[in-house]
């Protein structure tokens, strides 16, 4: 029996990310590894702080009875209550344990919203560029995901959304350090977004997925959309913030604010468990419980960063420098970001092309490589970055 044909479309779109990730493999086969410098995935490269792997030696120590059977779906309740107060202080929003569910990872938490609020084809505004995945997020439940782009700095235009939005849109994601651009979106423009919303009236939920909300630069600070934007759904995560991507373990928040709450609550416990998470990883929800606020060493990808773009800017490359994430977003020399990328490639330098975050023209690089690597790579950034400038003399 063959696979759907939606699924078969899909995997044609799918990411840009792992096709890339699997080219680096095949290149690190023919010409060694040290060889090949793959900026492709963003899997953390900074290890987890220690008072994470301490909490995890002690949970995996500790003789605590029904530790690894079933809980409620939404999570331990006493886990849920550290959330909540961790969320109530950063936010000033009063958050319970009842508002928080735990999910398997941020993922998770989008899907599982997603699945509470869409009917077919319902809405969901999403900006450009974006993580990839939002796309097939959105579309598993029926919804329609509909873009709108950003401006050449990647800040969102609060007049474009309001064009966007139908009597069918449920919801607006937002991610903020932004995937691919880095970009910290600033507080006026979530609360001229806050008050665009306000004028509409039907329900459209703000989704605001926040694993970089942790690694930001210069210091710089997210500010709390969940403080300034009233209907606030936070799906949020340790992948990033204290390097643990495959444990598969973050949160969804739902606001206080808003409305029709104790449904929402029933209905996103109720698709946890029917999409097949049941609960998010029992191990991981009581590490949690004592390290939840720990968070990795962002020097550390400050410095990768710095020493990244200083040497593409040098060589030629345009980019806005990224304020968080881990992420540098540069554009391309030519228009044709794919071509661009194969040319990279010869070079031994993995990147991915912009389209595949909805922005063509440019190329996303992940900081989750050594720095002695990133400073190996230049050379090649600099030899495709020539070979442009020559083809383009050449054609005058």
């Amino acid at each position: 029996m063959g696979i759907s044909k939606s699924v078969a479309e899909q995997m044609g779109r799918s990411s840009w990310i792992r096709r890339m990730f699997e080219e680096g493999a095949k290149l690190k086969a023919e010409r060694g590894a040290e060889n090949v410098f793959d900026y492709t995935l963003g899997n953390p490269d900074v290890e987890p702080p220690a008072p994470v792997l301490e909490a995890l030696q002690n949970v995996v120590t500790k003789a605590r009875p029904l530790s690894h059977g079933y809980m409620p779906n939404g999570g331990y309740p006493i886990v849920r209550e550290v959330i909540a107060a961790k969320l109530s202080r950063e936010t000033g929003v009063p958050f319970t344990k009842e508002d928080i569910i735990m999910t398997v990872g941020s993922a998770g938490a989008c899907n599982v919203i997603l699945k509470s609020i869409l009917d077919p084809g319902d809405e969901v505004i999403v900006l450009m560029p974006c993580f990839s995945e939002y796309q097939f997020y959105v579309t598993n439940h029926g919804g329609k995901l509909v873009s709108v782009e950003t401006d050449d700095q990647f800040l969102p235009d609060i007049a474009l959304i309001e064009a966007a939005i139908t009597p069918r849109t449920r919801a607006i994601i937002l991610n903020t350090p932004n995937n691919p651009s880095g970009r910290i979106y600033p507080e006026n423009l979530l609360r001229d977004l806050n008050s665009l919303l306000a004028r509409f009236d039907q329900s459209i939920f703000v989704i605001s997925d926040e694993p970089y909300k942790s690694l930001v630069y210069d210091g710089n600070q997210q500010p709390e959309v969940a403080a300034l934007i009233a209907p606030t759904v936070i799906c949020n995560s340790w992948s990033k913030s204290q390097g643990l991507a495959g444990e598969r373990i973050g949160y969804l928040a739902l606001s206080p604010r808003l409305p029709d709450l104790e449904d929402l609550r029933r209905a996103c416990t109720f698709t946890n468990r029917i999409l097949g998470f049941i609960n998010a990883p029992a191990i991981w929800q009581w590490v949690m419980l004592e390290s939840a606020d720990a968070i990795v060493d962002v020097a550390a990808y400050q410095e990768k960063r710095d020493v990244l773009c200083d040497a593409l800017e040098k060589i030629g490359y345009e980019l806005v420098r990224p304020e968080g994430s881990f992420y540098v977003f540069p554009k391309t020399p030519i228009a044709d970001d794919i071509a661009f990328v194969r040319m990279l490639a010869a070079e031994g330098v993995l990147a991915v092309p912009g389209a595949g975050f909805g922005r063509a023209g440019h190329i996303r690089l992940s900081l989750t490589i050594p720095l002695d690597t990133i400073k190996r790579s230049i050379d090649g950034f600099a030899r495709a970055f020539a070979a442009c400038a020559s083809a383009s003399a050449a054609k005058q």
